[in-house]
C-alpha cells in the first residue's frame, strides 16, 4: 500500500482506511514539520499542531474535497493552523508573525552536502538567505527545502503565481549578486 499515489492515498482517507491515513501522516509529516518549526520557531508549539493539524484532517475526512496533488492542499492548511493557533495563543509578536508573513530562519545545516569545501560556502549562503525579506525567505524554503513548484508556493502562501515567480526570481538575483560580493570580500 506504501506506493499507492497521494491522490489514491487521500481518497482512501476520505473513505476512513487508517492505514492510508498513516502512509500519508509519516509521508508528510518531517516535511510538514520543518516548515511549522520554521513559522513557529518552537518545538512544541510545532508538534502540538501538526498533531492537532492531523486529528482534525482525520475527524473531518468525510467533507474533506477530493485533489489532485495533496503536498500544496497538506502545507496550505497546515500553514493556516499554525498561523491561526499562534495568533490565538498570542504568539504572532513573539515569532515575527505579521497577518500572514512569517519570517523563516535558515541554518547553515539546511544547506550542507557531503563535500567539506562547501561547508563555509554553507554557513554563508545561510547567512545570506537570513537577510532577505520574510517572503522571499518563505519561497525559498518551500522552493528547495520542500519542493514545491511555483504554483503549489502560490496556493501554500495565497498568492498569485506570477508574485511567486518574481519573489522568488528577486530573491535569487539578490543571492548571487551578495555571493558574488562576498567570494570578491573573502577569496
Amino acid at each position: 500500500m506504501t506506493d499507492l499515489s497521494d491522490q489514491v492515498l487521500w481518497a482512501l482517507i476520505k473513505e476512513g482506511d487508517l492505514n492510508a491515513y498513516s502512509i500519508l501522516f509519516k509521508k508528510f509529516y518531517p516535511a510538514l514539520h520543518g516548515y511549522g518549526l520554521k513559522i513557529s520557531k518552537d518545538l512544541h508549539v510545532t508538534e502540538d499542531s501538526l498533531q492537532d493539524f492531523f486529528l482534525y484532517i482525520y475527524e473531518h475526512k468525510e467533507n474533506l474535497s477530493s485533489l489532485d496533488k495533496v503536498a500544496p492542499y497538506l502545507f496550505t492548511s497546515y500553514r493556516r493552523f499554525i498561523i491561526t493557533k499562534l495568533k490565538r495563543n498570542k504568539y504572532t509578536i513573539v515569532r515575527g508573525i505579521d497577518s500572514n508573513i512569517i519570517d523563516i530562519e535558515f541554518t547553515p545545516d539546511e544547506f550542507l552536502t557531503h563535500q567539506e569545501s562547501v561547508t563555509f560556502r554553507n554557513k554563508n549562503i545561510a547567512t545570506l538567505i537570513n537577510k532577505l525579506p520574510k517572503r522571499q525567505k518563505e519561497v525559498i524554503y518551500l522552493k528547495f527545502n520542500c519542493n514545491l513548484k511555483a504554483k503549489e508556493i502560490a496556493e501554500t502562501m495565497e498568492i498569485n503565481y506570477q508574485s511567486v515567480i518574481n519573489t522568488l526570481h528577486k530573491a535569487i538575483k539578490t543571492l548571487r549578486e551578495e555571493i558574488a560580493i562576498f567570494e570578491l570580500l573573502n577569496y
